[in-house]
């Protein structure tokens, strides 16, 4: 703990909490208590903190709205470094939206919309910030943010900042290179195409109608917990699809439940837990290998006590 101490009490990161409940910052509403909680209002607070976790030997998990991420039950045992609201301006020049990564992307949609400016309505309705939008290529309707990123600000652990391009994101089906480079996003310039406001507006009321219609909106939820696969896909259907042919759909483990409204989705009804899900994930991957034979992959990632991350999948055999 001696090192949680010196990164609480070490000079200018931002502002600070100790012992900070992570359900507050999952869209799950699940988690144990962090020992340190930071969150910046400058990329020089960002380099501190991690030059300081690094000298200390501190876990230092990054996190944007926590809208794919389940947490421990067990917490953090280290710090997290939570790049949000504190963190989210923007600027829109001609058609190009500079944002900081903690920017709120139905805002940013919003904005868009408004100034006549298309390429972000697929995302209206993903309650996330940019930099973990970019981090997942994230989107809906067979878009992605990466189609519209012209440059991204990153910063390694080191306070170094790297401009990359496009092509240097390595962008892909929920895929980016920052889910392998050791790589804080701090900021993306968005190249949109000029159009007629209202007729964006159109799409984009459109689209936030049949999110609610096909989504559990009123329960905490991660979104899409499986990511398409193209041979299931191909012979059986979408992730959801499978899983509601299973007899899946309402199947509860715990606190938490397969949504009755869209079987991709698991929700949690009030008492969940990380252990409840990770039941119920283990359940749902392997009546779906036994019917498909493969394996469905998560794009929710997990947050273990020791600060690793990574898809929830991969930690499922040492849960075992």
């Amino acid at each position: 703990m001696k090192g949680i101490e010196r990164l609480r009490t070490a000079e200018d990161l931002g502002l600070i909490r100790v012992n900070e409940p992570l359900w507050l910052h999952s869209r799950w509403r699940i988690g144990g208590v962090a020992d340190l909680f930071i969150e910046p209002l400058r990329a020089d607070q960002i380099a501190r903190a991690c030059a300081c976790a690094e000298e200390e030997n501190v876990a230092l998990v990054i996190v944007g709205n926590g809208s794919n991420l389940l947490f421990s039950d067990a917490g953090l045992r280290g710090a997290v470094l939570k790049i949000g609201r504190k963190f989210s301006r923007y600027t829109v020049k001609d058609n190009v939206i500079t944002a900081q990564a903690g920017a709120w992307v139905p805002a940013l949609a919003r904005t868009a919309a408004r100034m006549g400016l298309s390429g972000l309505e697929h995302a209206a309705g993903i309650p996330g910030t940019l930099g973990g939008l970019i981090y997942m290529n994230g989107g809906s309707l067979r878009h992605n943010i990466g189609e519209i990123v012209r440059r991204v600000w990153a910063m390694d652990r080191f306070g170094n900042v790297k401009v990359m391009h496009n092509a240097e994101c390595a962008f892909s089906y929920r895929r980016s290179i920052f889910q392998d480079a050791d790589l804080v996003i701090l900021q993306a310039e968005l190249i949109c195409q000029p159009d007629d406001p209202s007729r964006i507006r159109q799409r984009t009321l459109e689209i936030l109608k049949e999110r609610k219609r096909k989504f559990p909106l009123k329960l905490p939820n991660c979104g899409s917990v499986f990511s398409n696969h193209p041979e299931l896909y191909s012979n059986f259907g979408p992730p959801g699809k499978v899983i509601e042919d299973l007899g899946l759909k309402g199947f509860a483990v715990g606190g938490v439940q397969v949504s009755q409204k869209h079987a991709n989705f698991i929700v949690n009804l009030g008492s969940g837990k990380a252990a409840d899900v990770f039941k119920l994930v283990s359940l749902i991957r392997a009546a779906t290998f036994r019917r498909t034979g493969i394996y469905l992959e998560c794009e929710v990632r997990y947050v273990d006590e020791r600060g690793r991350l990574g898809p929830l999948h991969t930690f499922l055999d040492e849960a075992n």
